[in-house]
């Protein structure tokens, strides 16, 4: 009986076993608002109303959204139906419902219409070139980009000049970062020619400030989960007798492997799991290799797969000159993910 339980045990996947590739079509048809924002709506925002300036946003949106004008509504009374700028810029920390409000507009809008990361959308130029990109994303319009954060100064002027030729055809632009346009790259890059062209890009968008917690720690100690090694098996061994699919990865093995996939492609590394396992994390002081983690980050958060860890915390994995560097704040909003991710709830058929 023991020798055909071992024969037929199930074992976990790998993620350092999937190298998926992915085309301009696949990045086009995903370019929309992630699951858990599927029915994000104006309504459905719950500003904290000890920061007045979450429900001054949903106005201003509300104003940005010319498309919703309509006989003896919202516009007839006492605002313009035709916004003032082209863009609108929204800036603030993490958790406080920008992504929810960036999709209710996006929802709300009449199409051709899309709604990407700003890595999905380099990504798109990356596969179909930048002639085609601009052909596929004309005549839309509003674009939707999530996580306007720049890391490198090429990055920046290509999407500042497709921006730019795409507002002037009539596209509105909606974004959201926690840097306001005028201050990305601060503290990053020098370059003459690239502060221009945050400059020139800045100047299309009103940028909306909102305040407020984080809402994924405003409950929480703030800390990510880890287990121990023996949970750790444990743990996994019984998500997959369950019927979970579960990925487990050495964590040193699976940076290693993220250094081969580009950032666009990590969406279909982790399809269909439901949950992740990560063995021995340890403290990251290679930054580009941070970088990685919080692109993967942002993909598994976007998926709502919860995360299972050993070794450090997940929250502490970057060093402390990563947290005082230029690309801090990426950092900041990955930990606060990373909490989220190790301390929800996993799925109903994995609890």
């Amino acid at each position: 009986m023991s020798i055909m339980v071992s024969a037929t045990r199930k074992l976990p996947l790998r993620l350092v076993d999937r190298s998926p590739s992915i085309t301009g079509a696949e990045i086009v048809s995903e370019l929309v608002p992630p699951p858990q924002f599927e029915h994000a709506s104006f309504e459905s925002y719950r500003p904290d109303l000890a920061y007045p300036s979450q429900v001054e946003a949903v106005e201003r949106l509300n104003a940005f959204a010319a498309w919703r004008a309509r006989p003896g509504g919202f516009f007839s009374r006492t605002r313009k139906a035709k916004a003032e700028f082209p863009g609108i810029y929204l800036d603030g920390g993490f958790g406080v419902g920008k992504t929810h409000l960036l999709a209710a507009l996006w929802h709300g809008a009449p199409g051709p219409k899309y709604f990407g990361t700003f890595i999905e959308y380099t990504a798109l130029v990356g596969a179909l070139g930048y002639a085609d990109t601009v052909t596929q994303l004309s005549g839309a319009k509003l674009i939707c980009i999530d996580e306007f954060e720049l890391d490198d100064p090429g990055d920046t002027m290509l999407m500042t000049r497709l921006l730019g030729e795409l507002i002037a055809s009539g596209t509105r632009v909606a974004a959201t970062s926690n840097t306001p346009p005028n201050s990305l790259g601060e503290g990053r890059f020098a370059a003459v020619d690239f502060l221009r062209e945050i400059q020139a890009m800045s100047a299309n968008f009103e940028t909306v400030r909102i305040d407020g917690l984080d809402y994924r720690r405003r409950d929480a100690s703030g800390h990510a989960e880890t287990v121990v090694p023996e949970e750790f098996d444990r743990l996994n061994e019984a998500l997959i007798e369950r019927g979970s699919r579960v990925s487990c990865d050495d964590f040193g093995a699976l940076m290693k492997h993220l250094s081969t996939v580009h950032p666009s492609k990590y969406i279909k590394m982790i399809a269909e799991l439901d949950v992740i396992a990560l063995r021995n994390v340890y403290l990251l002081t290679d930054q580009t290799d941070a970088l990685r983690l919080v692109a993967f980050i942002d993909r598994v958060y976007d998926a709502e797969i919860p995360i299972i860890a050993s070794g450090v915390p997940l929250h502490d994995v970057f060093d402390a000159e990563m947290m005082e560097g230029g690309y801090r704040k990426k950092y900041q909003r990955s930990q606060s993910r990373m909490v989220a991710l190790t301390t929800g709830e996993l799925p109903p058929h994995a609890e």
